[in-house]
């Protein structure tokens, strides 16, 4: 028979456990953003002293909202795709796209997104997982081969950065 004492040690001991594993897998979510380089299009770029670097107060908010573009050149010869200073803007035959709000912001952001909509818009390179296609330079064909552990990783851990208030442009089709 096991001592009274060790129950309330015991008991302890389960209910930290859902934070560890809470704090391990938002340890790997962190881990995989950074190593997929999802900042390098998601946080706007800035000048800074050695050069252009990822504005991190405006971390994994996208293409800022006040930052007007002129009309995209066209793609033509070997030079099919062009991005703005920002690094959130991109265009190509396929128009133009914005990098996304990925902070948890409920208006702007993936706020209101559930863990199954992140992981269909990965899987089937369609917004929310049935919406619009998800453009380049979002690479799908390599992100789709996530697992499912690593995709709610990523979810849980972007769910827990700073929310930034940043209502992105939609897609421009192609200029004809």
């Amino acid at each position: 028979m096991m001592p009274r004492t060790a129950l309330p040690l015991i008991a302890a001991a389960l209910l930290a456990a859902p934070a560890y594993a809470d704090e391990a897998k938002l340890a790997r979510g962190k881990y995989l953003v950074t190593i997929a380089g999802c900042n390098d299009c998601h946080t706007p770029w800035k000048m800074g002293a050695q050069g252009p670097e990822p504005d991190m107060s405006r971390m994994l908010s996208g293409h800022p909202q006040d930052f007007a573009l002129p009309p995209a050149p066209k793609p033509e010869g070997p030079w099919t795709v062009s991005a703005a200073v920002t690094n959130t803007a991109w265009a190509g035959p396929w128009g133009v796209s914005f990098t996304a709000n990925l902070t948890p912001d409920r208006e702007t952001g993936l706020g209101k997104w559930t863990q199954r909509n992140f992981t269909e818009t990965i899987r089937t390179g369609r917004h929310m997982g049935r919406g619009r296609p998800i453009l380049p330079p979002m690479p799908i064909p390599m992100y789709k081969h996530f697992t499912d552990a690593d995709l709610e990783a990523i979810f849980t851990y972007l769910q827990s950065i700073p929310v930034v208030k940043n209502r992105v442009p939609e897609p421009l089709p192609p200029a004809k």
